[in-house]
């Protein structure tokens, strides 16, 4: 089950932390040909989002890599969880039906809560 949780959090722990990193340092104009969404978002919130997904990655990993505070990876992957449900809400209430990535990183956060669980 720990080898299971590794790489889970490691492969989410490297796209959040690509993906926030985008969200926190690129222009509108940058993103908006991956992410259709930016445009109903207000920047700071999508700076915010970008920082949130950066602290939630560094939350899967650390925390259980260096035996300090191991539940922080629990709460980094429920916020995970919660995150995808909101981001599903955005597509679909923009009238994007594609949520397949979020469906697919929704399940592999949830999968990984509970073996944090045990870290």
């Amino acid at each position: 089950m720990n080898t299971a949780y590794w790489i889970v959090a490691g492969l989410l722990a490297l796209f959040y932390l690509y993906s926030g990193t985008l969200k926190a340092v690129r222009s509108r104009d940058q993103l908006r040909p991956m992410m259709a969404w930016v445009d109903r978002v207000p920047l700071p919130a999508l700076r915010a989002l970008g920082a949130v997904e950066i602290l939630g990655a560094i939350g899967l990993v650390l925390p259980p890599l260096t035996g300090i505070m191991p539940s922080l990876a629990m709460a980094a992957a429920i916020g995970f969880v919660l995150l995808q449900a909101g981001a599903i809400a955005v597509h679909v209430s923009g009238g994007d039906r594609r949520v397949g990535l979020n469906i697919g990183l929704l399940v592999a956060a949830a999968a990984t809560v509970w073996p944090a669980t045990a870290l």
